[in-house]
This record gives C-alpha cells, structure tokens and sequence, in this order.
C-alpha cells in the first residue's frame, strides 16, 4: 500500500504543468492568494446550494485573473431527473472568448455515462461517494475565468452544490496554455458488419475488403482540432448494440497534418493498459476501467486513460481516433470526453447533441445479439 501511495504522488508531482505541489515543495511559500467561489449560504444559514430551473443557465465561476483554479468539486442530486447527468452541460470560458474551452454533459466530464455513478479515484478526476464529482485539471487563465452549467433537462435540478477552490497569481507564464474539453458521441456508429460472431468466428468478415483498415476511414473521433498544444486524455463509454467486445479496435492518433498516424495502438484494452479483453474493474492514477457489465447487447463500459507519462504534443493540429471494433465492422454507442491544453484561439466545437440524444439506449443495428436467427 505504501509503495502504491509513493507511485501516486510521484506521478502527480512529475510535471509543472499538473504538479501543484510536491511534497518537497511544501516548505517552500509561494506567491498567490488562496481563494475560493462557492455556492454558500451568504445570509449565514444552512441553504449552501441553488435550484436550476429548466433552461437555466447558472454561473458558478466567475472571476478575474490572473489566476488558476486547481480544484473542481460539485454534486447534484440524482433524483432531479432520469439522467440528469446528462442534461445538465458544464461550459467554461477563458479570457473573455466567446466559444467555449469546455463544453460536456456534466456526467460525461466527470466518468458518469449511464446514470449510475460508479466510484473510482484518478490523479485528475474521481468520483467519490456519493455523486461527490472532482476534477484536478489546472485551468489557467490570464483575465478571466467564467464556469456555468446548464440545465437542459425537463426538471429543477434542486440542490446544486460546488466549490471551486482557485489561487490569484501575479501573473501567468506565457508557456501556459490553456485548459479543454470536449463531449462527442456516436449512437450508433455506422459498422459495416452484421454476420453471426458468436464465438468469435470473424471469417465471414475476413472476406471483406474492409477488415483491413489502412487508413483510419470510419474511425471514432475523440478530437480533431488545430493549434499548439497537449492532449492530456480521454473518458470513453460504450453502450454495446450488438454482441461481442468493441475493443479489438486500434488506436490511431495523426500529429500535425501527418499522412499516417503517428501512433498506432493494438486494441482498445491495451490503449486502456489491460490485456486480453476486459472484465475486473481497475482504477489507478493513470488509467482505468470504472464500469463494465459484459459484451451483451445493452451492456456497458466506461474507462480513462490520462497521458501524464508524456502528454502527446502536437504543433499545428491533432487527431485523436478509436476504431470500433475491427476496422470498425461493430456498430455500437460510443460517448467521450477528450481533455487537452492549447494556446488560443481553438477551432469552435462540433454542436452539442441534443439533450435527447445524449440518454443512452439501443440503437437497431441488426447483427449478432439482435438477429434473433443467429445462435
């Protein structure tokens, strides 16, 4: 356990970018102002949380640099609403831009995919009991930092909490760049295979020209945007429609306009540090699986892998891709939320899905687990 706990910190004290403080470094006094915004009860009372109504849109940062916020806790009730996690949208806001930095379903941001809140500790976000949701994320900003989030569901979100603890700088280096996030989805993702694979029998899809996938076409998009920066990770959830394992698909990330990628992985599992498919729940600093329910139509499976090793440094542009599948022959749903730092201005988001299309459900795909003539 000692050993477990020394790996833990020396991995989060091993680049300034997320080394907030070392242990070596406590002694020494820095120079910032600690502060914090919340949602306290400013008459003195008991009343430390607000009610946002549908279609409310509610600050809950809003201050002037320079400074850094360094931690992110908040929590709603469940109850509100069938997944309110997914209708309420976190957005955040650097230095007066007018397009996001942030922008994801609450839920998603922070590992909660299907409305079930599963409990895991990483070195930049956790999820602890109960829907006590944590990002670690350094977020600089230079004049100012604006946080909202967004009720998009039918219902109050009644008792919404946050505290978002934060330090005024006398400056910001001008080698930090800037925090982002990014929510995408497929549902479904459009495979190209529907023959019987139980058992893992593929040779009917080893018949076609498309097992053999050269050229990314098709593939999942975690995030494809231009600029300077440093893609630090990925939260990813699979809703399977069809039997089987979605994770014999490759990783493939282009770096600055490349013809071929850069980095090329060997199957879902090993991008997430397992081996030889998925099934105990893991959870360390750096990667691992916080919910997995098998490989039947309807299961589920949400995993992260956060880049502290090396985060991958990219000049002019990123893509950062996931095969589903094999060449993607599977047609599963797909949610991600990739977190990466840039200089500005970022390439404006893809819009939004829907609040609608963010509820996780079967999608018809045909195929094995829903051809009811396949055995």
């Amino acid at each position: 356990m000692k050993s477990y706990l020394y790996l833990a910190a020396l991995i989060l004290c091993s680049h300034p970018l997320w080394s907030q403080y070392s242990v070596q470094d406590l002694p020494q006094l820095q120079d910032y102002e600690s502060q914090r915004s919340s949602s306290f009860d400013q008459t003195g009372g008991n009343h430390d949380y607000v009610t946002v109504n549908p279609g409310e849109t509610v600050k809950i940062f809003d201050q002037d640099g320079p400074g850094e916020i360094r931690h992110i806790w908040t929590t709603l009730p469940g109850w509100s609403e069938a997944y309110a996690h997914q209708k309420v949208v976190i957005r955040a806001y650097w230095d007066g831009e007018s397009q996001p930095s942030v922008e994801s379903p609450m839920g998603n941001f922070f590992g909660i995919a299907f409305a079930r809140p599963p409990v895991f500790q990483s070195a930049l976000i956790s999820v602890l009991p109960a829907q006590a949701l944590n990002s670690y994320f350094p977020m600089p900003f230079r004049k100012h930092g604006l946080i909202t989030i967004t009720n998009e569901g039918s219902k109050p979100i009644t008792d919404y909490y946050w505290n978002i603890d934060w330090v005024k700088l006398p400056s910001v280096s001008p080698k930090a760049a800037y925090f982002h996030a990014q929510y995408r989805q497929c549902t479904p993702c459009k495979g190209w295979y529907n023959g019987n694979i139980y058992g893992n029998d593929f040779s009917g899809a080893h018949k076609d020209p498309r097992w053999f996938n050269k050229t990314g076409e098709g593939n999942y998009v975690i995030l494809d945007t231009k600029g300077e920066g440093e893609f630090i990770g990925v939260i990813f959830s699979v809703f399977n429609n069809q039997w089987g394992a979605w994770n014999e698909g490759d990783d493939m990330i282009w770096i600055d306009g490349e013809q071929q990628p850069r980095i090329h992985g060997t199957g879902g599992e090993d991008y997430f540090n397992s081996a030889w498919g998925f099934g105990q729940l893991y959870a360390t600093p750096l990667v691992g699986l916080v919910e997995f329910s098998g490989e039947e139509p309807g299961s589920r499976s949400t995993m992260y892998r956060w880049h502290l090793d090396a985060p991958i440094r990219f000049h002019q542009s990123i893509k950062v891709t996931m095969e589903d599948g094999q060449a993607n022959l599977r047609s599963d749903n797909i949610y991600s939320v990739a977190y990466w730092y840039q200089t500005e201005p970022h390439v404006p988001f893809p819009p939004l899905p829907p609040v609608e299309k963010r509820i996780p459900k079967t999608a018809w795909t045909g195929g094995a687990g829903q051809d009811p003539a396949m055995k």
